[in-house]
């Protein structure tokens, strides 16, 4: 869970005692103390592993039998086991006004998805506390809860047997029976991006040209032009095929748009839009190691049963797209990721 808020000029007079603009870093007692009680409220809470970011730095988590914190010029990456991973960092630049700050949260222990209520409502009673102690109100946060499943779509091909039903439940509808109920102004979204890696034998199925300017072009439109198919096929009609290197950020948005921002391409989805359509963005020039592939869930994928439907197309779908392209399942990974996010200003 993420808790992200603005550093106003009003927030900045509060503490002006901490801010000392004649030194070479003058904002880092202001983090530094914001942080100290920031974590103080953790451990209070019994929060394992969080975050204090002070950077405008996009924050993106992934799972990894290794703790990895990495940073690029956009984002600071976490990489963790949350069985065994925990910790506590603050990360600011004292002679930098940052624009605002990312309280970022991560859970610990087992069956995170069956506690991910329990959580929320914890991380939510740490968030009143933080407002409280800083001087700032709910209305000027907002929260954002994010949930993602990785798993390999030919697992089982490889002879792991290690699977989870799962009923894939809107978030809105799992946290009610733990008495979580979310504000009225809350967005949802949820998605499935693929990695599709680009290998030798995909390298193979087209003839590259290589002293042509587009010589890519028609390795990423079999991809794109496969993948669509098959997707719209299943009935699944909003996505993208990204092959350019740049991270693919999934949002919700009023109007669907795609913005390019340095390292990442913003890609903005409104579920209440049941027409679809699907964006393609390469580089023809550029060969990837891995392809994008993006399918988002829109209300019309939804059941009163969940997303459980949409999983199944989506598998469908990509198992008919592998099988087109020839993909050899015990021997290559084909990576899906479910993501379900929530965002909302707390009432």
């Amino acid at each position: 869970m993420m808790v992200r808020f603005a550093i106003t000029d009003h927030l900045l007079e509060k503490y002006s005692s901490l801010i000392d603009k004649n030194s070479s870093e003058p904002y880092a007692k202001f983090y530094q103390t914001l942080a100290d009680i920031f974590f103080k409220i953790n451990d209070e809470l019994e929060i394992e592993t969080s975050h204090f970011i002070a950077k405008d730095k996009f924050p993106r988590v992934r799972f990894c039998p290794e703790k990895i914190v990495t940073e690029t010029k956009q984002q600071i990456l976490f990489f963790y086991n949350p069985l065994y991973h925990t910790s506590q960092n603050a990360f600011y630049r004292g002679d930098i006004r940052a624009r605002k700050i990312t309280l970022l949260y991560l859970v610990n222990g087992e069956e995170i998805r069956v506690r991910a209520a329990n959580f929320h409502g914890k991380v939510k009673s740490a968030m009143i506390k933080f407002c409280t102690q800083i001087g700032i109100t709910k209305e000027d946060v907002r929260v954002s809860d994010h949930q993602h499943l990785t798993y390999d779509l030919f697992a089982k091909d490889k002879g792991v047997d290690t699977t989870q039903v799962h009923k894939f439940r809107s978030m809105t509808n799992r946290y009610l029976p733990d008495a979580q109920s979310l504000p009225e102004n809350t967005n949802a979204l949820t998605h499935v991006m693929v990695d599709f890696p680009i290998n030798r034998r995909v390298r193979s199925l087209v003839n590259i040209d290589v002293n042509a300017t587009d010589r890519y072009s028609e390795l990423y439109n079999l991809i794109a032009d496969t993948f669509i198919s098959a997707a719209k096929d299943k009935d699944l009609l909003n996505g993208a095929v990204i092959a350019n290197d740049l991270v693919p950020i999934v949002r919700s948005a009023k109007d669907e748009n795609v913005v390019t921002s340095g390292e990442m391409i913003m890609l903005g989805y409104n579920p209440r839009h049941t027409a679809g359509s699907f964006t393609c963005k390469w580089d023809s020039n550029k060969l990837v190691n891995t392809v994008q592939l993006i399918i988002v869930a829109s209300d019309h994928d939804r059941t009163s049963h969940g997303y459980g439907k949409f999983i199944n197309q989506v598998e469908q779908a990509l198992r008919t797209f592998s099988q087109q392209l020839g993909v050899v399942k015990d021997k290559e990974q084909i990576l899906v990721r479910l993501h379900q996010h929530i965002g909302f200003y707390p009432d």
